[in-house]
């Protein structure tokens, strides 16, 4: 097991500097001068714009760039805005609120989706089984925008039960709209990928021998057939916690969060690329944290998998 991690530790590297590069020669592609921009329509200071492009290293080559912003990286320096603010700053702001959203997100579709899926794959044919068909065909048929925006004129406009926009940020209890709205579509793809499972292994030869020993149903359905079918659910749940947090732009956009999704907005707009590339490299973590960790719950869950 040891050596395993140690290997797909050491397979993270290249993934983690390909997606830095790519990352940066993109935000390097978008049009305009940002430094410039600064001035507006106002013509600016010759000397004032060559020395804060030499600050930034936006007179070097792209590739020198991207040295100098990686040799930063690995001692703990991100860089700063434009406006002279620490890149480190404006990411301990606006992750916390991205955390705790995507959290939230992430336990609503588990918690939902693995028990909707479990009673669909238990009462195949019949109107459970039917219901959670089309109610998850319509959650992913139905864009994340276009949710939000339905929830928000339900929920906020006409029952006001919630505010329309979140006022405070860090406050769960305005954080839970936004969640059930950003873990809509996810939770549709676990509750049916949890059924799929539930169905192909309900038919299993130690199903019927577990059954045959005249062990409870309980435990037949919780420790042997729910267990053997989370494998699935478990590798999207891995990926999906990376996508809730870099995907929460939309749904932080709607409920005016101000998160990773909202400081990413304005970064790009005003092509500040430290900004943009900090984000991306603590997300590109994330993801591949969270791979590292489904890898080794296979293990958990199915007892014949073994990792040298």
């Amino acid at each position: 097991m040891g050596r395993y991690v140690a290997r797909r530790l050491l397979q993270m590297i290249p993934v983690f500097l390909g997606t830095t590069l790519l990352i940066f020669v993109m935000v390097h592609l978008l049009p305009g001068d940002p430094i410039r921009a600064m001035w507006g329509d106002k013509q600016p200071d010759p000397a004032q714009l060559a020395s804060l492009k030499h600050k930034f290293h936006l007179d070097l080559p792209w590739y020198q760039q991207y040295w100098e912003y990686m040799k930063g990286l690995f001692t703990g320096d991100f860089g700063e805005t434009l406006s002279g603010r620490k890149v480190t700053d404006v990411i301990s702001e606006a992750m916390p609120v991205t955390i705790r959203l995507a959290l939230m997100a992430f336990g609503i579709e588990l918690v939902l989706g693995v028990a909707i899926g479990l009673l669909s794959g238990l009462k195949r044919g019949k109107l459970a089984d039917r219901s959670t068909l089309v109610l998850t065909l319509l959650l992913i048929s139905i864009p994340v925008p276009v949710l939000g925006f339905v929830f928000q004129n339900l929920f906020a406009v006409q029952l006001k039960w919630v505010t329309p926009t979140v006022q405070d940020s860090m406050s769960v209890n305005q954080l839970i709209l936004p969640a059930v709205v950003l873990g809509s579509l996810s939770l549709a793809y676990v509750a049916r990928l949890t059924r799929t499972s539930i169905v192909e292994n309900i038919k299993a030869d130690y199903i019927r021998t577990a059954v045959a020993k005249g062990l409870p149903r309980r435990r037949v359905i919780g420790t042997h057939l729910l267990r053997n079918s989370m494998i699935p659910v478990v590798t999207f749940l891995g990926t999906d916690l990376g996508a809730l947090m870099g995907g929460a732009i939309v749904t932080e956009g709607i409920f005016n969060v101000k998160g990773v999704g909202n400081a990413l907005f304005h970064a790009i707009n005003q092509k500040e690329g430290a900004t943009v590339s900090g984000f991306v490299v603590v997300l590109v973590l994330v993801y591949l944290g969270a791979s590292l960790i489904v890898d080794l719950l296979y293990a958990v869950l199915d007892p014949r998998i073994r990792y040298a």
